[in-house]
């Protein structure tokens, strides 16, 4: 029994591997598309796709000849290998085509973590309802909302909660204090965000004298990309998140990190800058209010979110100085947050998960 998995970012990449892992342990091989922490777990790895940070909407134009390249041997692969399933991870821009190759060789195909058809372009769930076995969905609402578009779905739970460890205990907040900068987990996004994060923590810092920041890298990506932050930040590089649950406060680009802070119950300041063409286009098509997994699940401006203009070194600092300066108001932030665990159902998502793609 093969089963291909294919993912496209980091984020795919690593609830990919523990997918591999979980599958292997009931006799699957596995053959993949992903990156480094998938390639750990294949048995035959294809590409690594996710390293090339391939987002945004105009973007991918200049890999697209890697892009097609990439479709057509997967393709062939699919066709003349047939393996036992597809199993494909977020990432909906590649991997709607390989819905389509999967259906074509009569090969059943499951998505683990939808994209965010919720947040925009809706239309998306008919194709997905043409295409897929079943969607393997990571939030309460999205079962919802595919089961009443009549697509078959089943939530597994969020493949986090396996992963964190148990919140940091209550303790006193008092500078000076320890902030993590989490720029992204692509170079496109550090090179637009951690200047940021770098002014607006020497802001920061002179109003909290003394307090140190953590820098907390990408797998993904070389020392080089964090080269503006030595000096002014200690390059953390952890595979588990001890180092991280013990911050007082973190400048987080939006994504899967914002959730990873909420269910530590972390305190953050959001910040997303993008392409202007890419925020023009994302403008028009995005139906949600909020950016941040916490204040989108919270259905509130739980933490602050500066997005593009208003992603300020100025307003980032103000914004964090203000949840720094009141003790009552931090604690109140991080019990939201930590109140957020219960809505994403139990542990043991990938084991469900795995389940539901062997049955």
């Amino acid at each position: 029994m093969t089963i291909l998995i294919v993912a496209g970012d980091p984020s795919g990449d690593l609830h990919g591997a523990h997918l591999a892992r979980e599958l292997k342990k009931n006799g699957a091989k596995i053959s993949a598309i992903g990156g480094p922490l998938l390639k750990q777990e294949a048995d035959e790895f294809i590409e690594d796709l996710a390293s090339h940070a391939i987002t945004g909407f105009w973007e991918p134009v200049a890999k697209l000849g890697f892009l097609l390249r990439l479709g057509l041997r997967l393709k062939t692969f699919i066709a003349e290998k047939k393996p036992s399933a597809v199993v494909c991870i977020d990432y909906y821009g590649f991997n709607r085509h390989v819905l389509r190759f999967a259906k074509q060789a009569h090969v059943p195909a499951y998505y683990f973590i939808s994209p965010q058809v919720w947040a925009s372009r809706p239309g998306r769930i008919a194709v997905l309802k043409q295409l897929v076995q079943k969607m393997l969905v990571i939030f309460p609402f999205e079962e919802t909302l595919y089961r009443e578009a009549g697509v078959p779905v089943r939530f597994v739970g969020h493949p986090l909660l396996d992963l964190l460890p148990q919140p940091q205990a209550q303790r006193a907040l008092q500078p000076p204090f320890s902030i993590g900068l989490l720029p992204g987990s692509r170079s496109s996004e550090v090179k637009r965000h951690l200047p940021v994060f770098l002014e607006a923590l020497a802001l920061i810092q002179a109003r909290f004298p003394g307090s140190q920041a953590l820098l907390f890298a990408s797998a993904h990506l070389p020392d080089e990309a964090y080269a503006p932050a030595l000096g002014q930040a200690e390059i953390i590089r952890e595979t588990g998140y001890e180092r991280r649950r013990d911050l007082d406060l973190v400048l987080s680009s939006s994504g899967t990190a914002t959730l990873e802070n909420a269910l530590l119950g972390l305190p953050m300041v959001v910040v997303y800058k993008m392409s202007w063409l890419t925020y023009a286009i994302a403008r028009a098509l995005i139906r949600v209010k909020h950016i941040a997994m916490a204040n989108l699940l919270a259905d509130k401006a739980l933490v602050p979110e500066l997005i593009q203009q208003d992603a300020t070194p100025q307003r980032v600092a103000q914004a964090a100085i203000e949840i720094l300066s009141s003790a009552p108001h931090h604690a109140a932030i991080r019990q939201e947050l930590l109140s957020l665990r219960r809505a994403l159902g139990e542990s043991g998502a990938v084991q469900r998960a795995a389940q539901e793609i062997l049955r």
